[in-house]
Order: structure tokens, then C-alpha cells, then sequence
């Protein structure tokens, strides 16, 4: 069977590309956007790639076309499948019909976190020997690839609230089926498909009504958001993790920290330690995470002793605080932030992790929601644990990037120019400085073009 994927550079679409070539079809796809390490990933599968949405990329017509959520209305792939009569269905219900059939599907939800808690699953059940399938919205190093069929009925998924294609407005998530499910937090994300946090949570309740009895749901303590998706009616058996001092949120799992930086902890299991944990990963984000994934990884027969185990040669996801390359002892990383949280939290964790040194933090307001502004006015205190903030604002952007990040005042500076971005570092790093770029996309190769800069200026 031919199946020819619109948006195939996408994460979630990639790895779908990447299923279906493992269960035997042909496959190619058309993107506008063909970056690293999507594109690279693909290519290396066999898969071919088309620029654009040219219609001529559907001649002759392919047996089914896998629409990917970016592409709408308008569209000329789009206009012309439906013109045609072609077969069309969306990427999470082809998973759901070609892949998760029959399937123990782990499922990891939330605003934050998805990636990394969804690769730290997969590795965990991997080191136990369950070989996993998974399908991630990312790069996770232990694997080198974002999706793969797996040997056992064991299939990790991550699992996005955003809406499932043109043609059906539902929470991607709805189509997955989860026996065993992790809600990692809740907060207004989106705003291009939500009007408000209610309307996620309606979204996140259709998501808990098709959890089986049997099943497990792993939830925060302390998310008053995510409380009340589950107070909207819950038939699964809960267990509930916190980061957080257990006598101040009293949780089924829980840590002692042993480091300040995250990087080292004692995991608590019904107020009983069960191990330690030592790690690459710092942040108090990530401890969450790993609790959240240790205690999904409980439901299907992993003793904690052997998730622990396995964190300690867990390897992050490709931009998660990637290190991309460090020059004259200046290492810059990349990240995929796009919320004022997932901002903050990142930052707090390198800063613990490199003490006094100096961070230059940079943000492309790239996603929907943070090109229209939503999140603005949280955006200097997330990123205030930074020393030097350069923010790219480019002419689409619907705010003012200037007044925004005024109240930071010589600590922040506005460019309307990548190149210039590049050379203001070059000019004003030393050794030590540490660089975190942020952003959820290509950012037009900054990562590397710095590197390039520094180099030469040696």
C-alpha cells in the first residue's frame, strides 16, 4: 500500500511515517518546513520527501492520504484530495486503527513534560527487557528514532491534546485508548484551537472516560486544573506523584532530594524509599517526570528498582536541553520551550545546575499560542533567572516585544534579526557563559551558526 503523509516533517507525523514504513508500505510525504532531525530521520527510512504542497505530489493517487493537523482549509494538497475523491484519515486515527490494536497503550498527557516522561517510559521498559513500541514527539537519544512498532503489545504514545485534523476537531488524544495513563499537569496552552482552560479540561475529561477499570492513572498532586478534570468523573484506579515535600502534598510517590539541582534523589513509594536516583537530567521538572514514568512503568510489571535502575542511563530527547556544542568553554543549548512553565522550570534547572555562571537565554516566540501574545506578560518572570535575555521578534509576531520585556530593563534586548542575535553573543560571551536557545523550531539553524561564530572568533 502506498501512503503518501501531509505534514510529514511534523513529530507526530514523522513517526507515523516511520510505523507504517516498518509495517511494510510504501510511504513519501510533503512538508513546507524540511529541518533536522525529522528530515534526516525519515530519509534514512527510505521515505521520500516532497517540498510544498504541490497537488502533483498526489498523482498518481496514492491508496491513502494521512492529513496532518497543521494543514487546513485552503490548502492546495487539501483542496485537491478532496476534489478528487481521494481516501483520506488523520494520523492519530490511522495509529489507532493500524497500530494500537490489541496494543497495553501508555499514554502521557499534559501540558508539559510529554516528551521527555513519554522517552523516559519507553527506556525504562526497554532496559526491562519489554521492547516497546512508541510513538514520541521528539528524538530520544537511547533510540535514535521518535517511533517504532516494538516486539510486544506494549506501546508508549505521547499523547497531544491538540486537535486531531481539518476534519476532526477532537483532541488527538481521544483516539488512543490508554490502559494506562499519565496526566502530567494542565495550563492554558493552545489558544489557537481553546478559547480557555475549560475547554482543555472538557478535552482531558473525554481523555480519562476511556480509561478501562482495570486500568491505572498516574495524576499530580497539587494541579488544582488537573484535580478538577478528574472531580468531572473518574472510573480508574488513581496513583498520584508530587516533586513537592510529601507532609505539604501527601502523594503515593514522592522523592527526597539529595541534590539541589535534581540531578541526584530518593524515590518514595507509600512513604517508603525504594531507591536512589543519579542521572544527566537536573530540574524539578524532570524528577516529576520520572515519577510520573517509574510509576506507569509499576503498572505493567517493572519494579521501581529496575526503573530507577534504567534513569541512570536514561539519555534526554533531542531538544531538551540539548547540549549542541560547547567552544572556548561557552556550550550552548538547545531547547524546546514555548510556555512561560516549561521557560521557567528549564531555566531553574540549569541555574542550579551551573551555579554563578553566567546564562544568556534566547526565545523565538514561535508557537501559535505565543505568537499571538497569550502568554506574554508571563514571559519576564520566566525567564528572569537569566542573566542576559535576547528575544527574536520577528514582523509576524502580534505584540510588542519591546514593551513586553521592558520591565527586565537592561537585561533583556529585542532584535529583529537572527544574524544579529548571533553576532551580539559572539561579541559578548566568555568562558563559562552557558547559551540556552529556545524554541520549537529551526530557529534558521541558530544552534549551529553561533557555534560557527564562536569558532572563528578564536
Amino acid at each position: 500500500m502506498h501512503i503518501h503523509i501531509l505534514g510529514i516533517c511534523g513529530t507526530f507525523m514523522g513517526g507515523i511515517a516511520l510505523l507504517a514504513r516498518a509495517l511494510g508500505h510504501e510511504v513519501s510525504g510533503s512538508d513546507a518546513n524540511v529541518y533536522p532531525p525529522m528530515s534526516t530521520q525519515l530519509e534514512a527510512a527510505g521515505i521520500r520527501l516532497c517540498e510544498g504542497y504541490d497537488p502533483a505530489h498526489l498523482m498518481p493517487a496514492p491508496d491513502c492520504v494521512v492529513v496532518g493537523n497543521a494543514l487546513s482549509r485552503g490548502n492546495p494538497a487539501v483542496e485537491y484530495l478532496l476534489d478528487a475523491g481521494l481516501t483520506y484519515t488523520s494520523g492519530p486515527q490511522w495509529l489507532a486503527e493500524q497500530v494500537l490494536p490489541d496494543k497495553w497503550v501508555l499514554a502521557v498527557a499534559g501540558t508539559h513534560g510529554k516528551t521527555s516522561t513519554a522517552s523516559l517510559l519507553a527506556w525504562i521498559l526497554e532496559y526491562a527487557g519489554m521492547e516497546p513500541g512508541f510513538l514520541i514527539g521528539g528524538v530520544p537519544l537511547n533510540f535514535g528514532v521518535s517511533a517504532r512498532i516494538g516486539g510486544t503489545p506494549f506501546f508508549v504514545v505521547e499523547a497531544d491534546e491538540y486537535d486531531t485534523a481539518f476534519f476532526d476537531k477532537r483532541s488527538k488524544f481521544v483516539h488512543y485508548h490508554p490502559r494506562t495513563l499519565i496526566l502530567n499537569n494542565l495550563e492554558f496552552d493552545h489558544a489557537d484551537i481553546f478559547d480557555d482552560i475549560g475547554m482543555i479540561q472538557r478535552q482531558f475529561h473525554h481523555l480519562v472516560r476511556t480509561v478501562p477499570g482495570s486500568g491505572l492513572i498516574v495524576a499530580p498532586r497539587g494541579e488544582i486544573a488537573m484535580d478538577e478534570v478528574l472531580e468531572m468523573g473518574c472510573w480508574t484506579p488513581l496513583e498520584f506523584f508530587s516533586a513537592q515535600s510529601l507532609i505539604e502534598q501527601p502523594a503515593d510517590w514522592g522523592t527526597l532530594p539529595i541534590s539541589a539541582d535534581g540531578s541526584r534523589f530518593t524515590v518514595l513509594f507509600e512513604g517508603m524509599p525504594v531507591g536512589d536516583v543519579a542521572w544527566e537530567l537536573t530540574g524539578r521538572h524532570n524528577v516529576s517526570n520520572a515519577l510520573a514514568a517509574i510509576a506507569a512503568a509499576r503498572h505493567v510489571g517493572v519494579p521501581p528498582a529496575v526503573s530507577i535502575a534504567a534513569l541512570a542511563e536514561f539519555r534526554n530527547v533531542k531538544r531538551r536541553m540539548e547540549l549542541r556544542g560547547e567552544v572556548a568553554g561557552v556550550r550552548v543549548y538547545d531547547d524546546f520551550a514555548h510556555h512561560p512553565t516549561a521557560i521557567e522550570t528549564t531555566l531553574q534547572g540549569l541555574r542550579a545546575q551551573v551555579g554563578e555562571a553566567r546564562i544568556f537565554a534566547v526565545l523565538e516566540p514561535r508557537s501559535n499560542t505565543m505568537r499571538m501574545g497569550v502568554h506574554a506578560g508571563q514571559l519576564p518572570d520566566a525567564l528572569v533567572t537569566a542573566d542576559r535575555v535576547l528575544v527574536y521578534s520577528p514582523e509576524s509576531l502580534d505584540w510588542d516585544a519591546e514593551m513586553v520585556f521592558a520591565p527586565l530593563g537592561g537585561q533583556a534586548r529585542v532584535f529583529d534579526q537572527v544574524e544579529a542575535i548571533i553576532r551580539t553573543l559572539a561579541d559578548e560571551v566568555a568562558p563559562g557563559d552557558q547559551v540556552l536557545i529556545m524554541s520549537n523550531g529551526g530557529f534558521e539553524q541558530i544552534h549551529q551558526r553561533l557555534l560557527d561564530a564562536l569558532a572563528s572568533r578564536n
